[in-house]
């Protein structure tokens, strides 16, 4: 075993594991990779991805031989890559997300440039030579599964694609709603490690927040419906038992997207949407969304917000085909918002 220095970066993919445990490494140790090992890496060539986010929330700048705590794990991301955990051991791994989440490209946008490369030094383990994995780590528990009254209610936040602005939609809710002096907590339920999202939420005035890391999670792409499922029960179950309470959720990326769809697709998590936002880019987008939303998922938008409801252009061309109302994210109008999701 090597010895890992105090002061080494821990990626926030490794979210869930304490630094403190977090001490060696084996060299040796050449099993396949699962999602969840944490690696001790070693950046070997710069690319798209130049910054590290750490447990704390900081970004950290990448140069060559800039030495962290990475994790295996997949990535769904159509603006920049799609990526797998290998099927055996690497000597180099690809960097696909600032979360420090590692793997091999299985398909990239074309816009995009190569990727970061790692090299794998060795598995961090614990005192038993056991490699640690983030799985094994879960923060967030609940002591009931079910419950026999109402529970808080859930604005959930979903778009057509990555950057269609959800996040800064859920923001703006979270904002409102404690501007009004409800009580928010806020989760995102799916993506790839990355805590700014749920940061963000908290700055607005969500009290809790979490996402799947704190489940141990380094990324939800290709998990199963039952995970899912689970997660999201167990942060209902732990910070939604409150009727006068309010919940803030975002899935990411878009509707068609495969765990954002299966998500929307379960019975018991239609049945606790009490107000559902759509974020787009354009008024096309919109037009699309609504048609695939009814059509595929049998759902009804409260309301229209994203990058779109940033324009007043767009808003305009917007009204001219549907009356849903517009959540203007970026205006932060608390009272006009709260009107529109808080009833």
């Amino acid at each position: 075993m090597e010895k890992i220095k105090s002061s080494c970066i821990v990626s926030s993919g490794a979210f869930s594991v304490k630094k403190s445990a977090i001490k060696q490494y084996d060299p040796f140790n050449k099993k396949p990779p699962v999602i969840g090992d944490l690696v001790f890496g070693e950046v070997s060539a710069l690319g798209h991805h130049r910054l590290i986010e750490s447990k704390s929330g900081r970004q950290h700048t990448l140069n060559i031989g800039t030495r962290a705590i990475f994790v295996f794990g997949n990535r769904y991301a159509p603006d920049q890559f799609e990526g797998i955990v290998p099927d055996s051991s690497q000597e180099f791994v690809e960097l696909f997300s600032q979360g420090g989440v590692i793997g091999e490209v299985k398909t990239q946008n074309q816009l995009v440039g190569v990727t970061t490369k790692i090299k794998v030094l060795g598995y961090v383990c614990d005192n038993e030579s056991k490699v640690i994995n983030t799985t094994d780590h879960v923060l967030i528990t609940a002591k009931n599964e079910t419950r026999n009254k109402k529970g808080s209610k859930i604005i959930l936040c979903v778009g057509t694609t990555m950057n269609s602005g959800k996040t800064h939609a859920a923001a703006a809710c979270c904002y409102a709603l404690s501007s009004m002096n409800k009580n928010v907590r806020a989760a995102k339920i799916t993506g790839t490690a990355s805590l700014k999202d749920i940061l963000l939420m908290n700055d607005c005035g969500a009290e809790h927040v979490a996402d799947f890391t704190y489940f141990g999670y380094p990324s939800t792409y290709l998990m199963g419906a039952t995970q899912l499922l689970s997660m999201f029960r167990t942060f209902d179950m732990k910070y939604g038992n409150d009727p006068a309470n309010y919940i803030v959720i975002e899935f990411a990326d878009g509707i068609f997207q495969r765990e954002t769809a299966m998500l929307l697709q379960m019975p018991e998590i239609r049945k606790r949407i009490s107000k559902l936002v759509f974020c787009a880019p354009d008024s096309t987008a919109v037009f699309g969304g609504i048609q695939a939303l009814r059509d595929k998922f049998g759902l009804v938008p409260d309301a229209i917000s994203g990058l779109c409801s940033s324009s007043p252009l767009a808003i305009r061309e917007i009204q001219e085909f549907t009356d849903t109302p517009i959540l203007q994210s970026m205006e932060k109008n608390y009272k006009k918002i709260f009107s529109i999701i808080g009833s």
